[in-house]
């Protein structure tokens, strides 16, 4: 009896059905698109605030420091019993929000601005390799043929956008090209350090208290205070309220509501959109230029991260296979 009712626990939590009834989860789809679609738009609230005289760091002070207070406003009013936490785990949340997101918004920031909006995004997406390689490294996962097949199309597509390949023709320094993917490799360190936190905390909870050290030590580490004159215009107001509300905030509400009736593979390679939004982005409204050449490598970056997110989805139907086998 035992076994059938966890049984039943793993068949309603994997493949979403409950009662025997499957879940309508086609809204939960739209969700994640649309997360990953407002992320997509960052590009659209930097440049602006850019243009105002703020730095890469400024730019992510005021994103830390304008999400924390709409997500400890979101969590105090709806989700307050998800602000219980042990002391002894805010080391990990202060890992994620200065190793990882303070520092990965820092370096994607500055290939924005050192470059564009589509290079600094293709960048940031070598973040799942990444992943892949600390994940061998500190907990022993194993290496397989498609992660390798995702590690080569990455590094090609790299090559491809930043214009190594294939005339080796490139106006895009080197100091970019490294800053682009320190980018990619401290978005990877969330993954890493959130780890611990996942088995205890729900996604919204870890975002909230990540933000909370990023904000702080945005605060403590920016030339932010000192230019608080520049908060007299309007339009800085609502392009930083912007940049926090739609690009940070409403992307990771949506994201993890949509996370919680998906796959998390279903859900890593939906959230491939972002970076074709903000291509598109940077091409309509930021003047990018892009070269075919550079588009192809595009595609080869987004093809690696569904290869990743396609091998984590392969083992938990294998884990649903086992299940199945038990119970027959």
């Amino acid at each position: 009896m035992k076994l059938t009712v966890k049984y039943i626990s793993i068949r309603e939590c994997c493949t979403g059905r409950l009662g025997g009834k499957k879940i309508k989860r086609f809204k939960y789809y739209i969700f994640t698109v649309l997360g990953a679609s407002c992320w997509g738009l960052i590009g659209l609230f930097v440049a602006p605030l850019y243009e105002r005289g703020f730095t890469a760091w400024d730019v992510v002070a005021i994103r830390g420091i304008f999400t924390f207070a709409f997500l400890i406003l979101f969590m105090i009013l709806f989700q307050r019993e998800q602000l219980r936490t042990r002391l002894k785990d805010h080391l990990f949340f202060a890992g994620t929000g200065i190793l990882s997101m303070a520092l990965f918004n820092y370096f994607y920031f500055e290939t924005f601005s050192r470059s564009n909006l589509s290079i600094a995004v293709t960048l940031l997406y070598t973040g799942p390799l990444f992943v892949t390689i600390l994940a061998r490294i500190f907990f022993k996962e194993p290496l397989t043929m498609r992660k390798g097949t995702a590690l080569f199309f990455a590094i090609i597509g790299c090559a491809f956008v930043v214009g190594l390949l294939p005339f080796n023709q490139t106006s895009i320094s080197i100091t970019v090209v490294l800053i682009g993917i320190l980018s990619g490799f401290c978005y990877a360190l969330y993954s890493i350090l959130s780890k611990p936190l996942t088995k205890r905390y729900s996604s919204l909870t870890i975002t909230t208290f990540t933000f909370l050290y990023t904000s702080v030590f945005m605060l403590l580490t920016s030339d932010l205070p000192k230019k608080a004159n520049l908060f007299i215009h309007l339009d800085v107001w609502i392009w930083s309220l912007l940049l926090a509300l739609v690009a940070t905030f409403a992307a990771y509400v949506l994201y993890t509501t949509g996370l919680k009736y998906l796959e998390t593979s279903k859900a890593s390679i939906l959230a491939t959109i972002e970076p074709i939004v903000a291509v598109v982005t940077g091409v309509l409204f930021l003047e990018d230029h892009l070269f075919g050449w550079q588009v192809l490598g595009i595609v080869f970056v987004l093809y690696s991260a569904i290869l990743v997110a396609g091998e984590r989805s392969r083992k938990s139907k294998q884990v649903i296979q086992y299940v199945d086998d038990i119970q027959k």
